[in-house]
């Protein structure tokens, strides 16, 4: 039967066709996205490759590649623990790190921030933050085992305090905010030290102890600054990790506003980004691509907001890819901005290192065409005329 419009007779199977199809493009847009004009807040640039999708929401990241599989630790309740044979999942949930809620007691006890997970002689080592948010009141904890196979976790509890608690009236706890570690192991004398540090005086390294569970020297320890922006008032570095590739050791951080934007959003470009310098020490000092020191506000931006799909990424790692036949992994939190931006919309993504004169740059990611078109949703009535567009349509089909 042939109509120009459709009959009441319709109505019930029009209204559910309609909805199936536009629930999608409404849902693509959030309500953020609408409300805040964003097309004045993303970076639009096509400079950086689109993130790889890991397919799975995280916050603050660190994986672990361990006898072919991935592992994914992140923040949460007790630390998460997720497994899958590929960085893109599908992810299985293992249990947890912890048991219940830390024995600091100090911050979120029950969820830990920035995990950070090594291995060395057949022990893992889980360093995890416990804060609050605008509070230098912190600590770095650690808990251990010996398989990833589900096994209890033992917790040792604080490597360092900062604001109160033991241990935090020894510099530079007393200038800094213990928060969001990690590890790097000297190439050359096997000491191992902890990155940590974050807007207060950024980012700093003290050496460990052999078993890895303390600050070598704690009451006078042998602590170097890695970051700082002298001249800023606000000085949003942190989020360290360190690398090494063919002679460099390379200092990775994330720079600018980090997460939960319902508020308003940063200027632009003052949002997260990924930045970097390098040494042929491990302990310094640090450079970006132009010469400039890192404690002298220095640091080349190697990811950003790009596309209009991903936002403020950063919470990075890189994963050594051991050789030049596997490249190294640079992955980290983003928001999609079709999905939204809250804290617990942070998603995986990833992609691989190029190294270009000795710099690395990320290539490779999905393609954004299909969410481009609708990040800023269509113009006011937009949807309306879409549905009215539908009916009209479908009664001529029917």
């Amino acid at each position: 039967m042939y109509i120009t419009t459709p009959t009441m007779h319709h109505l019930p199977l029009l209204i559910s066709i309609i909805i199936a199809i536009a629930a999608p493009l409404a849902g693509s847009v959030p309500t953020e996205a609408r409300d805040n004009n964003l097309k004045q807040v993303y970076k639009t640039t096509d400079k950086f490759p689109l993130a790889n999708p890991g397919n799975i929401p995280a916050h603050d990241p660190n994986i672990i590649l361990h006898n072919e599989n991935y592992y994914l630790f992140k923040g949460g309740i007790n630390i998460p623990i997720f497994k899958a044979a590929n960085i893109s999942g599908p992810w299985e949930k293992l249990g947890t790190v912890l048991a219940g809620d830390s024995i600091i007691h100090k911050g979120n006890r029950s969820r830990p921030w920035a995990p950070t997970t090594i291995e060395k002689n057949g022990t893992f080592y889980c360093y995890y933050t416990l804060s609050a948010k605008g509070s230098r009141n912190s600590a770095i904890g650690v808990a251990t085992t010996k398989s990833l196979d589900g096994s209890p976790w033992t917790d040792h509890g604080v490597v360092i305090n900062t604001g109160k608690g033991p241990g935090s009236s020894v510099w530079p706890y007393t200038i800094t905010n213990a928060i969001d570690a990690s590890v790097i192991l000297d190439r050359d004398s096997g000491q191992s030290y902890l990155n940590y540090g974050s807007f207060w005086h950024d980012i700093w390294q003290v050496p460990l102890t052999d078993d890895l569970l303390s600050v070598k020297d704690a009451t006078g320890p042998d602590a170097v600054q890695l970051t700082f922006m002298p001249s800023a008032k606000t000085k949003p570095e942190e989020g360290v990790w360190m690398s090494f590739r063919e002679g460099f050791y390379y200092v990775w951080f994330s720079h600018g506003n980090c997460c939960s934007f319902r508020k308003g959003f940063p200027k632009r470009g003052k949002e997260y980004s990924i930045r970097v310098g390098r040494s042929k020490n491990v302990r310094g000092p640090f450079e970006d691509k132009k010469g400039k020191s890192l404690v002298e506000g220095g640091g080349t931006v190697v990811y950003g907001s790009n596309h209009g799909v991903v936002y403020a990424p950063g919470g990075l790692g890189v994963l050594d890819g051991k050789n030049d036949s596997v490249p190294d992994i640079l992955y980290y939190h983003y928001l999609n901005t079709s999905i939204g931006f809250e804290h617990g919309q942070s998603q995986l993504g990833w992609n691989y290192l190029d190294y270009k004169d000795g710099w690395p740059v990320p290539f490779g990611g999905q393609n954004a065409t299909a969410n481009v078109a609708l990040v800023n949703g269509p113009p006011s009535g937009g949807y309306l005329a879409i549905i009215f567009g539908l009916w009209l349509c479908i009664g001529k089909w029917l």
